[in-house]
């Protein structure tokens, strides 16, 4: 059971609001400095059926396309994979992640009750990000305003982000990236790419593009005390996720609907099986890491390009 695709962890859905008022001690991490906060409102998203694509999405991918890769063709093989991860051809997919769509809006269908309820899904921006842990090039860092990024200027396309994902977030795009340079046939497979919060609007106290195009004022982002003052007066007996979930994520959904059934309905629908992968792996990703960089390649690698990261790391990183 801990391998099935469904949205939500099923122990911690269907409960209510709890742990508020611990949310900045979470047991594996903490908050960002200047934590931001984004809160999504399930029962006020109505997932913009009255355009072809939602303002959500289109804000994000507009506002992302001058960082989207240009993989260089033909594609290189890479050691030991037979087969490239390349979206290139794919630009304009809006129904799931890709490295050229980095938020989609699910649609869950309860067909008991009739109803269709609209997820906008990204990057959850963990306060204790496994994939930041496990990642043996220092590709994923954390700013000051709780943003998870991944520099392609670093990042190998090992996928081992996404293997660490309780949500299977990052995805690859082959082509593209140093192991072109590097190790084309021994090392990574790409650049791996997700949500970055945008990081950069953050930075100038800027609300980032798919809060500030959603018409129904679904996403709220807000600094973390801001954001515990307005969930707790919205939740009214709603239920609730993110707060607590992998050890606490800047991602918080609001619903009238528990979210057990809300995974319940996903996992019979079977529509896009690839995305959700719920694992509980976070407490393995010391021993991964360990493991990853115990191989020669990856350890040279690494030493190489965390020292050229900290070189050229800008000041509001937090640089751990």
């Amino acid at each position: 059971m801990s391998d099935r695709r469904t949205f939500l962890k099923s122990a911690m859905a269907g409960t209510l609001l709890v742990g508020l008022d611990n949310i900045a001690k979470a047991s594996e991490g903490k908050p960002a400095a200047e934590q931001w906060i984004s809160i999504i409102d399930l029962d006020r998203c109505n997932g913009c059926t009255d355009r072809p694509v939602p303002a959500c999405v289109s804000a994000c991918k507009q506002e992302n396309q001058t960082r989207f890769p240009e993989p260089i063709k033909p594609l290189q093989p890479y050691w030991p994979q037979k087969n490239f991860e390349d979206f290139s051809n794919e630009r304009e997919r809006t129904d799931r992640l890709t490295p050229y769509n980095w938020l989609f809006v699910e649609k869950i269908r309860l067909s008991e009750e009739g109803r269709t309820v609209f997820a906008p899904r990204r990057c959850m921006h963990c306060f204790d990000a496994p994939c930041r842990k496990i990642c043996p090039f220092g590709a994923i860092d954390r700013t000051r305003q709780g943003a998870v990024q991944i520099d392609p200027a670093v990042c190998f396309g090992g996928a081992k982000c996404r293997d660490v994902c309780p949500w299977g977030i990052p995805q690859r795009q082959a082509g593209v990236g140093i192991y072109l340079n590097v190790a084309p046939t021994f090392a990574g497979g790409g650049v791996m790419y997700k949500c970055d919060f945008c990081a950069h609007r953050l930075q100038q106290n800027e609300v980032p593009a798919c809060a500030q195009s959603c018409p129904q004022k679904a996403m709220l982002f807000l600094p973390l005390e801001d954001a515990l003052k307005k969930i707790r007066s919205i939740t009214q007996n709603r239920y609730t996720y993110g707060l607590n979930e992998n050890g606490g994520t800047a991602t918080w959904y609001i619903s009238s609907v528990p979210f057990e059934k809300l995974s319940e309905a996903i996992n019979k629908s079977a529509v896009r099986p690839d995305f959700s992968r719920v694992s509980a792996r976070l407490q393995e990703s010391s021993g991964w890491a360990k493991a990853a960089l115990a191989a020669p390649i990856a350890a040279a690698a690494a030493a190489y390009l965390v020292a050229r990261r900290k070189m050229k790391l800008p000041k509001d990183k937090e640089g751990r």
